[in-house]
Parts: C-alpha cells; structure tokens; sequence
C-alpha cells in the first residue's frame, strides 16, 4: 500500500539516479562541443537547439503524461536519452556537421520533456492521494537535495574520468545509468492518485486535456503571469551555468583542466543542496511565495551582474556559489505556487507549458549570450544575462498582485476543480 514516505522514496531515488547519469557530462559538456570543432556560438547554438527540441515536444509530452500516464512518460523519456546520448557521442567521434549536433541536441530534448511535467505531477499527485500532511516546499526541496547530491557526485566525477581518460568517457557511462535508471523506474514507478485515461480515441483525449490546460494555465492571470516571467528567468541560468565553465577556465588560465571546468558544476550542485536546506528559512521570513520569488529574481540579476563586473576567479566562483544557492532554494517555492492552482487531470501539461516557456526564452537567449561572448568576451555576457534576468520582475509583481490561493506559504492544499 503506498504510503507518503514510500511515494517520496521512489521519487527521490529517480531524480538521484536521472541527476547522476545526467550531470555526468555537464560539468565537461561546453569543453566537449568545443573539442567536436565547435566555436562559441556553435555550441551554445547546439544547446539552443536542446531547448528548441523542448520547446516543440514539451506540451505533447505532458500531454502523454496526462492521459497515457506518468509512468510511461517517464520510461519513454529514460529511453530516449540514452539513445540521444550514444548518438551525441557518435558526433563527437565522427566530427559531425552542425546540423548532426543539432538534431541530437533536440533528441535530448525530447527525452528530458518526457520528466520535466510528469515526474512532479506524479509525486504531488501521489503525496494528495497519500494523505501526506506537509507542505509542498518541503517535498520540493527534498528533491533538490537529492537532484544536489546527484548532480554533485556526477560532475566531479564526470570530470575527473574525462581528465584521465578521454571527453568521451563520461557520456559511455551516462548512457549505462540511463539504462538503470530505466529499470528502476519499470520496477518501483506506479501511478498513485491518478488513473490514466483509457477513453475510445486516444487524440481526442489528448485534445480535451490541451484545451483543459489552457483554461488552468495561460487563461488563469496567477499561473500566466508566473509562466511569463520564466521567459526571462529560464533561459539564463542555463547559459550562466555552462558558460561558466570556459569562463572559470580562462580566469584560472589553464584551459586544459578539466577538473576545474568540473568546479562549476559542482558548486552548483552544492549550492542546490544548501538552497533546499534554505526553503524553511525562507518560510519564516516571506509569509508569500510571490514575496520569495519577486527577492530570488532581484538578487539573481545582482550576482549575474557582479560575476561580470569583478573576472577574478575565486570572486566569481564564490558569486556563482550564491547565485545558484538562491535560484535553487527559489524552485521549490515556485513549484508549490504552481501546482497549488493547477487540478490533478490537467497538472503535467500544464506544468509542461510552463517548461515549455522556460525553454523558449533560452532558445533566444543561449546563442545571443554566446554570440555576445564570442564578440566581448565572457564577463559582458553576464552583464547582459543580468539585464535578461531582471525582465522577470514585473510578472512576478504582476502574480503577487493576484493574491492566489497558493500564495500564502503552508501545508498541501491542492487544487481540485476539473
């Protein structure tokens, strides 16, 4: 019978192993374009594409997720990763065209489309049909500590296997994780709190939920502005953290240390776990999630613009340090605010919109960002980063005028019409 503690479990020990098997080349996965034959703007042109692959799968996917079911989400998204990855390995032994990377890169994001909506529609749909009595932040943030562990276990080592092998190295044992992690999934992973939909045509259901979604979305003036605001917010940190790895290497003024590109990755990591051990702080000194969020986002751009203004390495290093530890203990408290609005039949497409244009704002500002490094250098990017960042602020003004129900931060309390 599952219970809370059990639906957490299962929960945490699949963002531990996704995390591991993911983050095993992200602390190395700039340097690795680069060593393909890439130039700056071609690879973060490459990681564009990523997000343009999520951005065209995310809102199908979350749909699949709420008809066909989580689980199967999940296990087609374990599938497709590793395949993307041997395929993205290929390109890198073979010396691939742009137009390769570009393809495998939308594979990935494919694959991650397949999690991003249903693996936390299934954990809160699971916790409310559970009876759990916390609050969402604090499941959330149980996740962040895992997805930190994992994520700090994967880049160091990533690295350190990189540096004593070969770049490839690490992306041959991504692809063995995912595979377990795939096994893990089939055997301990069951929808709880959620039936998926055995209607007579599988396309109108997913038509009738697209529709649903829109109506607790985009339609909804709490949950659209907080969409809106991730345009800004989603697509920096995605560039704030890869770029940082050429960047710590040209301050630390060894291009061929691996380990220290690994650095990056694994400060974040550790800040993601300190961010999660933050979410109670941050109980006590907002009583509004929108409160929490509208500080995360001015503090956000400040650090970005520091790490641009001061290109001293141990500087930066301890700015990237805070700037992760504060964008990390925001998520949870995002993530409750959202799906404290969202109703159970409709939670991974609409949680998959959101993604969705997250990922649209990193389309854009990825190669921008990059094309800036290229032009100025690295530190001016960040300048720039800093000022995409702060475009967020007035949505979230916007979703704390709202006084949502979900604002006021305390114990699960779901939405449940529709």
């Amino acid at each position: 019978m599952p219970t809370p503690g059990s639906i957490q479990r299962t929960y945490l020990l699949l963002l531990l192993g996704n995390t591991l098997a993911a983050s095993l080349i992200w602390g190395i996965n700039t340097i690795f374009l680069l060593d393909a034959g890439l130039n700056n703007a071609e690879a973060f042109a490459a990681n564009a594409f990523f997000t343009v692959g999520m951005v065209i799968f995310e809102i199908p996917t979350g749909v699949v997720a709420d008809t066909l079911g989580r689980r199967t989400s999940y296990l087609l998204g374990s599938a497709t990763l590793l395949a993307a990855t041997v395929f993205y390995l290929l390109m890198w032994r073979i010396h691939g065209p742009f137009w390769t990377w570009a393809l495998s890169s939308m594979l990935l994001g494919l694959g991650f489309t397949f999690f991003s909506g249903a693996t936390e529609a299934w954990l809160v749909d699971g916790l409310n049909a559970t009876g759990y009595q916390g609050t969402l932040e604090q499941a959330f943030a149980k996740g962040q500590i895992a997805t930190g562990a994992g994520m700090l276990t994967g880049t160091v080592a990533g690295g350190v296997i990189a540096q004593a092998t070969s770049l490839g190295a690490p992306y041959v044992l991504r692809a063995v994780m995912l595979g377990l992690t795939f096994l893990v999934a089939f055997i301990w992973m069951r929808d709880v709190g959620f039936t998926p939909r055995r209607g007579t045509s599988v396309v109108e259901e997913m038509r009738a939920v697209f529709r649903a979604s829109l109506d607790h979305g985009l339609r909804k003036p709490p949950v659209r502005w907080t969409m809106l605001a991730g345009i800004f917010s989603g697509g920096v940190p995605i560039y704030a953290f890869y770029a940082m790895q050429p960047y710590l290497l040209q301050l630390y003024g060894k291009s061929d240390s691996y380990s220290i590109a690994g650095l990056a990755a694994s400060i974040v990591a550790a800040a993601q776990i300190g961010g999660a051990f933050a979410v109670p702080w941050a109980g006590r000194v907002f009583r509004r999630r929108t409160s929490a969020l509208v500080f995360a986002s001015c503090t956000s751009a400040v650090m970005l613009l520091a790490m641009g203004l001061a290109p001293s390495f141990w500087i930066v290093v301890t700015l990237l340090a805070i700037w992760a530890m504060i964008f990390s203990a925001s998520m949870p408290i995002r993530q409750a605010f959202l799906n404290g609005l969202i109703p159970s039949a409709q939670r991974a497409t609409v949680l998959s919109s959101d993604n969705m244009l997250s990922s649209s704002g990193a389309v854009v500002a990825q190669p921008v960002l990059g094309r800036v490094a290229d032009v100025w250098g690295y530190p001016a990017s960040y300048v720039v980063a800093a000022g995409i960042e702060i475009l967020a602020l007035p949505f979230m003004l916007l979703a704390r005028a709202q006084r949502a129900p979900s604002d006021p931060i305390g114990p699960l309390n779901l939405h449940h019409d529709g």
